[in-house]
């Protein structure tokens, strides 16, 4: 496997931990020293898990859910990578209806000891 497919795994089983609220596996992904641009932070930079955390410890509606990287760029320099794409998310709402929402995603990955880490995001509502 080369290193934009190990990548686009790594970054899928980001996202699926993401969706399946499994902050094991978003650790065990992340460098503790993560930062980001998201949304929820109102425009301010995050920096570590804490932030993270509140959100993995709340319930989530159960359902089916689906997420998607679409159309991912895989950037790989040295040591560090960049994947952008449109994340689709997919779900069965309460009222048992099919509903869709997409965000913009830019990750950024460092090799670390061998192995890669999820370092930064940029994450983006699409209006």
């Amino acid at each position: 496997m080369d290193d934009s497919e190990e990548l686009l795994r790594l970054n899928q089983r980001l996202l699926d931990a993401i969706t399946d609220s499994d902050w094991a596996v978003y650790q065990e992904l992340c460098d503790p020293t993560l930062t980001a641009f998201e949304p929820e932070a109102k425009g301010q930079l995050v920096e570590g898990l804490e932030f993270h955390s509140f959100y993995f410890n709340r319930k989530r509606p159960k359902g089916d859910y689906q997420t998607t990287m679409c159309s991912p760029k895989v950037r790989i320099m040295d040591d560090v990578a960049v994947i952008a794409y449109v994340r689709l998310n997919q779900r069965v709402g309460a009222d048992g209806l099919p509903v869709s929402s997409a965000v913009e995603e830019t990750r950024v990955w460092q090799r670390q000891h061998g192995k890669w880490k999820h370092v930064h995001f940029h994450r983006s509502a699409i209006e």
